[in-house]
């Protein structure tokens, strides 16, 4: 009998322990996942629409060295990248009406020199070409379209190897070229000369203006199911919202929608959300 009501017990207690742990288990399903987040501040302003024209450097100016008579290139006095002053001797030649002396028509870099020393030359085409690398010419082509966005010194930030210059409209096409596109040049200063003849400019061309608009960050803007939304924190709930876009660009979004001036919206863990879930803000931004 004794052992009988032992075995009872032992059976009534572990019956006890497992409902308690079913009712932790059922707690700990209760709880609501928290989802850490990172914001940045909703803005109301104007949204500038840019388009990227891509072009190529050249020298601002190339000026011929030109040779009145062919022969023999006796003397060569410069190298290409030697800096030359006007009236400098580049080099003697020895025609059949005697030595020729070469001089620097103007200031500047010599390039595309290929002749040397004992060599014949002709005077069918350049000894060499004197460049000016001060200034740098940048060469674009656009579409008819586009010409309306450029007035003669205008000023435009032009970003060339990650370094960004201010570029100056100096000619707009009025013709176009064999492509059907029309040719627009700005310059740059380069008085480091890290600038290299062609290499690839991108300049940044206002195209519209969003006026009193608001602006989030393009990262924010989530699209699913044919939705258009995004999270905006309210009492650490994200809180979804339905935007509609007016204008983008890669880092900015001009949106309409029930978003206020100064809300949080969030940028980063944005898609792991939904409506009312329960957030960590763990970077707060401007």
């Amino acid at each position: 009998m004794r052992k009988m009501l032992v075995s009872i017990t032992a059976i009534a207690l572990i019956g006890v322990l497992a409902a308690c742990n079913q009712n932790d288990e059922s707690d700990g399903d209760k709880k609501e996942t928290v989802t850490p987040v990172e914001t940045v501040e909703v803005t109301t302003g104007d949204l500038v629409v840019e388009k990227s024209l891509y072009g190529r450097t050249a020298p601002a100016s190339t000026t011929p060295v030109t040779l009145q008579n062919p022969g023999e290139l006796t003397e060569l006095e410069v190298e290409n990248g030697e800096m030359v002053e006007e009236d400098d001797l580049i080099a003697t030649i020895q025609t059949a009406r005697g030595d020729q002396n070469i001089y620097a028509s103007k200031d500047g870099e010599i390039a595309n020199l290929n002749a040397e020393e004992g060599a014949m030359v002709s005077n069918s085409e350049p000894l060499a070409v004197i460049a000016d690398f001060d200034t740098m010419k940048l060469n674009f082509t656009v579409a008819a379209g586009t010409l309306d966005l450029f007035e003669k010194e205008d000023t435009f930030t032009a970003s060339i190897d990650d370094i960004e210059y201010d570029a100056e409209i100096t000619s707009i096409g009025s013709m176009p070229d064999d492509t059907g596109l029309y040719p627009v040049e700005a310059t740059i200063e380069n008085k480091d000369e890290a600038v290299l003849a062609g290499m690839v400019a991108v300049m940044k061309v206002p195209e519209k203006r969003v006026k009193d608009t608001v602006i989030v960050p393009t990262a924010a803007i989530v699209d699913e199911s044919g939705e258009t939304f995004i999270y905006v924190i309210e009492d650490e709930k994200a809180i979804k919202k339905e935007v509609s876009i007016k204008e983008s660009q890669s880092n900015e979004t001009a949106i309409e929608g029930e978003v206020n001036d100064g809300a949080q919206v969030v940028t980063n863990g944005q898609l792991t959300l939904t409506d009312e879930s329960k957030v960590n803000v763990v970077k707060e931004g401007e």
